[in-house]
Parts: C-alpha cells; sequence; structure tokens
C-alpha cells in the first residue's frame, strides 16, 4: 500500500435510507479516486458496516471492486461474532477485495485470548491479508498482538485507543514487516502523537466530504510543514472534533452530512445514527467553507 491518504467511503443510501443507492455510491467513489486516495477501505465503520445486510455488503463491495478497476486497492470491513465475520470475508474474497479490515467485536468484551480466537477464527477464512482494528471493547495487549503477528493472514492492527504506552509494547512484540494504523476518530488530530511512535498511516474521514482539506494535511504532514498542520488543525479539525462530540454517532453522521452539503448523494445515515441539523448543520456548513479558504 503506497503512501497516501487512506480513504473510507461512505455507503450511499436512498432517501428514505432503505436501500443502497449504487449510482450515487458509485459516484462518491469515484471522486475519492480522483482526488488521490490511495485505497479505498469499504464497508467499515463510516461506511456504516453494522447497518448492512449480507447482500447490501455484496452489494457495495463488488461496486467499489468494480469501480476502481485496480486503480486502488479495495479492503472490506467485516465483523460481528467470528461465525458471521467469516460469512463477510467469504462474500469479499468472492467478490474481489484485496484485504480485509476486521473491526471490533459487537458488544462482547472477552479475555485476551477469547480475542486471539476470534482473530484466529476469521483469519483462516481465506488467504486475504487482514488488519485487525482494535477499539472500544476490543483491547489487545503486547502478547496478543506478538501471538496475532505470527499468523500468515494478518499483517497489521489499526489502533483506536490512543495508549501510546501499549502501542510501543505491541510494536516491540510483534517485529518489523508488522503495518500499523491511525485508526482515532478525527485522526488527523492525533497524527503527531501516533507518528512519534512511528505510526504515520492514519484514516482520514474528512476524506469523505472536504478531501481539498484533506490531502492538505496530509502533504503538510509528509513535508514536516509544522505551521501549516498548526494552521489547519487549528482552523479546520479542531472545530469539527468540537461539533462532532455534541452529538453520540456525528464521527459518521457529520461526515455524511457534509458530502450532502458539498452536493454528493448519500442519503442519510441509519438509525441508531442521526443526521445532523439545526445548529450543528449550521456551524458545519460554516466550518466547510472555512476549510476551503485555508486551501484556496
Amino acid at each position: 500500500m503506497r503512501q497516501g491518504v487512506l480513504a473510507f467511503p461512505l455507503t450511499s443510501f436512498t432517501e428514505d435510507g432503505e436501500q443502497v443507492d449504487v449510482a450515487g455510491f458509485a459516484t462518491h467513489l469515484r471522486r475519492h479516486l480522483d482526488t488521490g486516495a490511495v485505497a479505498l477501505f469499504v464497508a467499515c465503520g463510516t461506511g456504516e458496516f453494522p447497518s448492512l445486510t449480507e447482500q447490501e455488503y455484496r452489494t457495495v463491495v463488488r461496486e467499489a471492486v468494480t469501480v476502481t478497476a485496480g486503480r486502488a486497492p479495495v479492503l472490506a470491513g467485516a465483523g460481528y461474532g467470528w461465525a458471521q465475520a467469516r460469512r463477510f470475508v467469504t462474500i469479499a474474497a468472492e467478490e474481489g477485495v484485496d484485504g480485509i479490515l476486521l473491526m471490533p467485536p459487537y458488544l462482547a468484551r472477552g479475555s485476551q485470548s477469547g480475542m486471539v480466537e476470534h482473530v484466529r477464527r476469521v483469519a483462516t477464512t481465506s488467504e486475504l491479508p487482514l488488519i485487525v482494528y482494535q477499539r472500544d471493547l476490543m483491547a489487545l495487549t503486547a502478547a496478543s498482538v506478538a501471538e496475532l503477528s505470527g499468523l500468515p493472514a494478518v499483517i497489521g492492527l489499526k489502533d483506536g485507543h490512543s495508549n501510546f504506552l501499549e502501542l510501543q509494547r505491541m510494536q516491540l512484540a510483534a517485529g518489523s514487516g508488522f503495518l500499523w494504523f491511525n485508526g482515532s476518530l478525527t485522526a488527523e488530530m492525533q497524527y503527531r502523537p501516533y507518528a512519534s511512535v512511528g505510526i504515520a498511516p492514519y484514516s482520514s474521514a474528512v476524506q469523505s466530504f472536504l478531501p481539498e482539506v484533506s490531502r492538505a494535511f496530509f502533504l503538510a504532514a509528509r513535508e514536516g510543514d509544522q505551521a501549516r498542520m498548526d494552521e489547519l488543525l487549528q482552523g479546520f479539525f479542531s472545530p469539527l472534533v468540537e461539533i462532532r462530540d455534541r452529538v453520540p454517532g456525528y464521527a459518521v453522521a457529520l461526515v455524511k452530512a457534509g458530502a450532502r452539503l458539498r452536493g454528493e448523494q448519500v442519503g442519510p445515515v441509519r438509525a441508531p445514527l442521526v443526521d445532523p441539523d439545526g445548529s450543528d448543520l449550521d456551524d458545519l456548513a460554516a466550518l466547510i467553507e472555512t476549510g476551503l479558504a485555508l486551501v484556496r
């Protein structure tokens, strides 16, 4: 996977939220590709994986592989308990994806041995490379990561806990060749602490509605332009986090609302997520204009 912006596309729904809007999704994917995304992680958190049926998941994954046509690797989310996660991995493999992002087990807190076994069961489903996403109820130890790194299919870990002491232990335990990703919410805000422990790649939700700002930050980070990073963090990303933290689920809902404000046909979020309205939507619209002004 080459260096660049890692995109986590939205899943487009019809206006009533009842069906996947395939045409809208295809347009959204092309915009990601045309604005320089180097990999597409579809049907993941930003893509509302937990709200998708198996058939909808297949539709989303198939469309992503078709539209991308080799321009960038396509990775698909998979999750829930290991038996169901294997079903999603099988579907993704049938549709020709390049890898899997394994989401945390849903509402199930397991022991370390249980979480390792969960990943092992999924990782042996196919030969697809698999990245483990730890966040929420899934918090691995260095010993567990060392064990997982020995599985042929497990190539890396995306971290959403931001426990840097434990991350250092994990990195030492996993050894060289294992991939690491900053998976914190609004990851640009934590780029520096992650980069300080050697984890530069990050997921950019902002890429889904304001790729101009997403790419500007990536370029500033790559070039070590601290002043430019500060300008973008203070002027755009920090205010975005303030709006994001007003309502649970806004980490996804704001992104989708931002895409709609910019004219994309992505539809609403599905409950239990709620779309922003009123002053939250007004503040987001104003912040988008601020972000665009910062990159003109």
